[in-house]
């Protein structure tokens, strides 16, 4: 299967003297790892992109920043494009796909929003960590954390290789405590933020093949229960959301016995779209009628999970 802030209005403010991105106070990540409007930057080049406009210009505006992981392609990037036209300002997280992220970042500002795309592996803590301080140090708050950021290593049980269980289990379990862990020590001081991780019915229902990501996938939905609990007096609310089969690239190569009986599963008879995830998210990341839901699973699946 897949893995796959109160909203606030747009608001321009008279910008302060600009100061050249190098003399940021910490920010300062692993080279190459700030993308923005089709150019690649070192970490003394790091740009903003505000319609167009880079960070030397210094244009604030008033809207919830969001951290999108695993943004570049999928269900990562449906989102941050979701997040981003509804007036976010998004970083666009990546690990590899570079090219991928630049156009989502075009893509969220065509639409009027803003983005940055970053570089940077979930698993790794001191890049988890730069991650954040560049995103404090640019937009000087974090609203909304996003932990979409996974991989598949399929495999038998009895013939999986402890690499293909331990790498599974670093990006799609320990990135979102290591993602969570950096943005909720923003989130209290602040007292207000939203996580969402986006787990799997895998992790609900077990699938054949993906011990690894199944398990993995089951600890997002612990460690989301356990976060709910932990964090609910600083105002922070934490869901997860299980997608089911989503339409990708990887389901387009299933083939056509194994695509149907993947679709006899699924009592509405058809995969779901990366769009379809994206606007749950949109409404527990920004909503302000999500502000009381906390803790919760909410499986996206076309009612494979009943």
């Amino acid at each position: 299967m897949a893995s796959a802030a109160d909203h606030a209005g747009l608001l321009v403010c008279t910008p302060p003297p600009p100061r050249h991105p190098s003399r940021l106070p910490h920010c300062q990540p692993p080279a190459n790892n700030l993308v923005s409007s089709g150019r690649t930057r070192s970490s003394h080049q790091a740009i903003r992109v505000t319609n167009g406009v880079n960070m030397d210009s210094w244009v604030k505006l008033a809207a919830p920043v969001a951290v999108v992981t695993g943004a570049s392609r999928g269900i990562g990037r449906a989102i941050a494009v979701a997040l981003g036209k509804v007036g976010c300002k998004v970083i666009v997280n990546y690990a590899k796909s570079g090219m991928e992220a630049e156009e989502v970042c075009r893509e969220i500002e065509e639409s009027g929003g803003t983005a940055i795309a970053f570089s940077a592996d979930v698993s790794i803590e001191a890049e988890v960590e730069s991650m954040m301080r560049a995103t404090i140090d640019t937009w000087g708050a974090l609203d909304v954390l996003v932990n979409n950021a996974g991989i598949t290593r399929d495999a038998l049980l009895m013939r999986m290789k402890r690499m293909q269980w331990q790498e599974v289990v670093d990006v799609n379990l320990t990135g979102v405590y290591l993602c969570a862990q950096a943005a909720a020590a923003v989130m209290m001081k602040r007292k207000k933020g939203r996580i969402i991780n986006i787990a799997s019915v895998s992790g609900i229902i077990g699938n054949i093949g993906q011990a690894n990501y199944c398990a993995a996938k089951a600890g997002v939905i612990g460690l989301t229960k356990a976060m709910a609990r932990e964090y609910g007096s600083r105002n922070i609310n934490v869901n997860a959301v299980a997608p089911g089969w989503v339409a990708s690239d990887m389901t387009a190569k299933l083939g056509d016995d194994v695509e149907r009986k993947a679709l006899e599963t699924i009592p509405l008879g058809r995969f779901g779209k990366p769009e379809e995830i994206a606007g749950l998210v949109e409404f527990l990341a920004v909503h302000p009628a999500a502000s009381y839901i906390t803790g919760q699973v909410l499986p996206v699946d076309g009612g494979l999970s009943i």
